[in-house]
C-alpha cells in the first residue's frame, strides 16, 4: 500500500480518498466512501494522510477510536509557507490556497470559534469550505514546489511535519483531557476565600480584605479598581503610578499587605474561582482546547479556560487517577542550550553538552562562579536587557561566546531593518509593515556548523509569563528597536517551539503502545498521565525524545537537552 494517501471532507460526511504516488498525485482511482471513520480504520498501514484540516478531522476520528500515525496539514502548512514568503496574515485556508494558485479572488478565513465551556471539541469548523478531493491536491502539489524554493527545504519540510504532528498531538489532548478533581479543586477555594455569598458577590476573604484596605486609607475604597487605589494613595500623600506588586512593595503604608493579598487571591476567584471550576471542569477532565502553532513563533495557545497559566495553588486539583501517575517534565535551561545549537558557538555547545549545571559552567568561564549574574547575562542577551548592568554582563558573554551573542545580536538587526527572521527550521517572524516588500531577509544558517555564523533564524516571545507576548505586523513599525528585541528573543524560543514540536512527535509515538496519555504542554513543560507501574517508561522516553528532536532540529551537536522530572499524584507536588 502505497505511504501517503489523501482524503477530503465532503459536505455531506462523506469522504474522497485516494493513494499518492512519489510525486504526489493520484497513484490509483479517486474513491468515494460515506464514512471518515471507516474509510481511514479500513487502510490501517497508510502512514501519512494528506488532508485540508486536523482541527475538521482528527476529532472525529478519535471519537470513533480511530488513531493515525502521521498527517499533512494542508492548512497549517500554508500559514507557515505564507510567512516564510514575507507575506504573514494573508489567508491560509485551502480555499484561498486554491484561489491564489488559480488567480482568482481571495476568500477571507472564516472567523475562529470560540471555545465552549466544559465542551469537547465540535465535529467540523463552523463555515470550514470543503474543497474537492481533486483541489486538496492541486494545492498540496503547490505546496511541494513552494518548499523546494526555499532556501533550506529539507529544513522547512521537516518543520511542516512537525507542525502537522504537533496539530494530532492538541487534538488528542484536547480529547483527553487534563484530570481534574473538582472537590480538591472546591475545597481549595474555600481555603483560600472562604464562604461564598449569595448573588455571585465576592467571598468572605476578599470582602475582609477590601474592608481592611478602606480601613488603612479612611475611607471606602475599591481595591479590584486601581483608579481607585492609585487616587486613595495620592490623598495619603503616597504617589504610585500604578498598582502593580513591586511597585507597592516599595511602599510603607498599612494598606499594602493587605492590598497585596487581596490582588493575589482576587485573580485565583476570577480566573479559577467556582464560576471557572463550572464551566471547565466535566467528567473529571479540564479541556482548555490546545491550539498548536497558536502565535507567530510556533508556541501553543489555549482556546478558553486559561489552560497554560494554571496558578500552583490550583494545581493542588490535577490529581491523577487512582492506580495512575503524572509525570511531569520541564526542560532544563531550554534557551541557552538552543542558542548553543543554533549559534554553533563552540564554547556555549561544550558548556551546553555537560552534566553539570549550565548557568554555573558559563558562571565559571566568565562571571568567576557568579552564577545569578551568568544567568542575566544569558537572559539579557535573548531577550535585549543590554541596559545598564545587562550592557557588562554581555560585554563579558561576548568575550567568551562571541559567536552565540553575534546570533542574537544579527537577529536583532535584522528585525530593526525591517527584513524576514527566521528560526532554525524556517518559520518566520513577519516584516515590520511599511518594510521594503518584505522579501529581503537575514541570512539562514550555514550547513556547515564551522562556517560564518549567518543568523537570523528565530522565533519567540517576550518571555514574560505563561503566554508570551507576540509582535505581531505593525505593532512595532514606528519603534524599530522593540522589533529588534522580539526578533532577538524569536531566534531562541522560536527555535525552541520548533524542537518542542519534535519532542511531542517522538513521545507520541512512543505513547502509541501504551496506555499513557499527553495531557498538558507549554512551551518548555509536558505531562504525561499514565498507569503507575508505566512511569519510569515514560520517564525514559521523555529523554530519548528529546536527544532526538535535538539531532532532528538542529543537526548533530553535543548539545544535550535534558528534563527535570517528576512522577508525582497531584501536579502541585511536582515543583
Amino acid at each position: 500500500m502505497a505511504e501517503r494517501w489523501a482524503l477530503a471532507v465532503a459536505e455531506d460526511g462523506g469522504v474522497e480518498v485516494a493513494a499518492l504516488g512519489p510525486d504526489g498525485l493520484p497513484a490509483g482511482p479517486v474513491r468515494r466512501e460515506p464514512d471518515l471513520a471507516e474509510a481511514v480504520r479500513a487502510r490501517p498501514d497508510v502512514t501519512r494522510w494528506v488532508w485540508r484540516s486536523t482541527a475538521e478531522i482528527a476529532p472525529r476520528l478519535l471519537a470513533a477510536g480511530v488513531r493515525v500515525e502521521r498527517c499533512y496539514d494542508v492548512e497549517a502548512a500554508e500559514t507557515l509557507l505564507l510567512g516564510h514568503e514575507g507575506r504573514y496574515g494573508e489567508p491560509h485556508s485551502a480555499a484561498a490556497a486554491l484561489a491564489r494558485l488559480h488567480g482568482g479572488p481571495v476568500p477571507p478565513d472564516p472567523p475562529q470559534r470560540s471555545a465552549e465551556p466544559g465542551a469537547q471539541s465540535p465535529l467540523f469548523e463552523p463555515q470550514a469550505v470543503h474543497l474537492p478531493l481533486s483541489d486538496l491536491l492541486a494545492v498540496y502539489a503547490e505546496q511541494q514546489r513552494r518548499h523546494d524554493r526555499s532556501a533550506h527545504p529539507d529544513r522547512l519540510r521537516l518543520l511542516t511535519a512537525a507542525e502537522s504532528a504537533g496539530m494530532l498531538v492538541a487534538a488528542e489532548m484536547n480529547r483527553a483531557g487534563l484530570p481534574w478533581r473538582a472537590d480538591v479543586h472546591r475545597q481549595v477555594l474555600h481555603d483560600l476565600l472562604g464562604e461564598r455569598y449569595a448573588g455571585g458577590g465576592e467571598p468572605r476573604r476578599l470582602a475582609e480584605l477590601a474592608e481592611e484596605v478602606s480601613a488603612a486609607f479612611g475611607r471606602r475604597v475599591r481595591p479590584d479598581l486601581p483608579a481607585d487605589v492609585v487616587k486613595a494613595f495620592g490623598q495619603a500623600g503616597v504617589k504610585v503610578a500604578s498598582t502593580r506588586r513591586w511597585e507597592l512593595e516599595s511602599l510603607d503604608h498599612p494598606a499594602v499587605k493587605p492590598l497585596i493579598e487581596y490582588k493575589k487571591l482576587y485573580r485565583v476567584w476570577v480566573a479559577h474561582g467556582w464560576s471557572w471550576l463550572q464551566d471547565w471542569v466535566r467528567d473529571g477532565r479540564f479541556r482548555p482546547e490546545f491550539l498548536a502553532g497558536g502565535t507567530v513563533t510556533g508556541r501553543w495557545v489555549t482556546n478558553g479556560g486559561g489552560g497554560l497559566q494554571i496558578p500552583k495553588v490550583i494545581r493542588r486539583a490535577v490529581v491523577a487517577d487512582p492506580g495512575w501517575r503524572l509525570v511531569v517534565a520541564d526542560a532544563d535551561q531550554m534557551e541557552p542550550r538552543v542558542l548553543a545549537a543554533i549559534s554553533r558557538d563552540p564554547g556555549l555547545m561544550e558548556v551546553a553538552g555537560r552534566e553539570s549545571d549550565l548557568y554555573q559552567s558559563v558562571s565559571d568561564r566568565a562571571f568567576s562562579g557568579d552564577r545569578a549574574q551568568a544567568k542575566l547575562a544569558v537572559l539579557g542577551a535573548v531577550y535585549g536587557q543590554t541596559s545598564g548592568d545587562g550592557l557588562k554582563n554581555l560585554a563579558a558573554l561576548r568575550r567568551r561566546f562571541p559567536r552565540a551573542v553575534a546570533y542574537v545580536d544579527d537577529a536583532a538587526r535584522a528585525g530593526e531593518e525591517g527584513r524576514l527572521v527566521r528560526t532554525w527550521l524556517g518559520r518566520t517572524c513577519p516584516p515590520a509593515a511599511g518594510a521594503a516588500d518584505g522579501t529581503e531577509e537575514a541570512g539562514l544558517p550555514q550547513d556547515d556548523p564551522s562556517g560564518p555564523s549567518d543568523s537570523s533564524d528565530a522565533s519567540g516571545s517576550s518571555g514574560s509569563g505563561e503566554r508570551p507576548q507576540e509582535w505581531v505586523p505593525g505593532y512595532a513599525s514606528s519603534n524599530a528597536r522593540a522589533r529588534g528585541r522580539f526578533a532577538r528573543n524569536f531566534v531562541v524560543q522560536g527555535s525552541a517551539a520548533d524542537w518542542a514540536l519534535l519532542l511531542l512527535a517522538a513521545l507520541r509515538r512512543t505513547c502509541a503502545d501504551m496506555a499513557a496519555e499527553l495531557v498538558f504542554f507549554q512551551h518548555d513543560e509536558v505531562i504525561v498521565h499514565c498507569p503507575e507501574e508505566e512511569a519510569d517508561t515514560v520517564v525514559a522516553a521523555i529523554r530519548d525524545a528529546a536527544e532526538l528532536a535535538g539531532r532532528l532540529t538542529f543537526g548533530p551537536t553535543p548539545v544535550r537537552f535534558p528534563f527535570t522530572t517528576a512522577v508525582v499524584e497531584c501536579y502541585a507536588d511536582a515543583k
